[in-house]
């Protein structure tokens, strides 16, 4: 069985017309990560907030029995994280991040991206992983020199003292 001349040429035709099309969209439209001279602040954040545990009083313990008596009640829900971004001192970004979970016991988690000029800034982040306490109890302020096209991550790590510039 041959192949016949006209079908030959169909099939060069539309593999060609294929071809181009992959091609054309590969390169087109140009794709611009950010925009000149600018750079890229992400805040990214994964962590536990506490338990928000009480302590018990003396009448409650002893409506309690004996083996249930622990001094503190600890519900199985996590606090939500209280969490602000200020840049050259303007608060650019404030939220409160709640567990996921079904029973609000798992991990509170934040993506955020921030273009701004390259340049020097001033940058504070703040966070809080108990809502019944005041205050922040993790701050990290400093000043930063960002470069064109340069991403600098805001990140947390308990181990490593809390929020952190990377």
């Amino acid at each position: 069985m041959s192949i016949k001349p006209a079908a030959l040429a169909g099939q060069v035709v539309l593999y060609g017309a294929f071809a181009a099309f992959i091609g054309f969209f590969a390169t087109n439209p140009r794709y611009q990560h950010l925009p000149p001279n600018h750079a890229l602040v992400k805040l990214s954040l994964a962590h536990f907030g506490d338990r928000e545990c009480r302590k018990r009083t003396p009448e409650e313990l002893q409506k309690l029995p004996p083996n249930m008596r622990a001094p503190l009640e600890c519900p199985r829900e996590r606090s939500p994280l209280l969490v602000e971004l200020d840049m050259d001192g303007k608060t650019v970004y404030k939220a409160t991040v709640q567990p996921t979970g079904l029973s609000r016991d798992g991990i509170s988690t934040l993506y955020r991206r921030f273009e701004l000029p390259a340049g020097e800034h001033e940058i504070a982040v703040r966070m809080s992983d108990n809502v019944r306490e005041p205050g922040f109890k993790y701050v990290k302020e400093g000043k930063v020199t960002l470069k064109p096209a340069q991403v600098l991550v805001i990140d947390f790590n308990p181990d490593k003292g809390g929020l952190f510039f990377q």
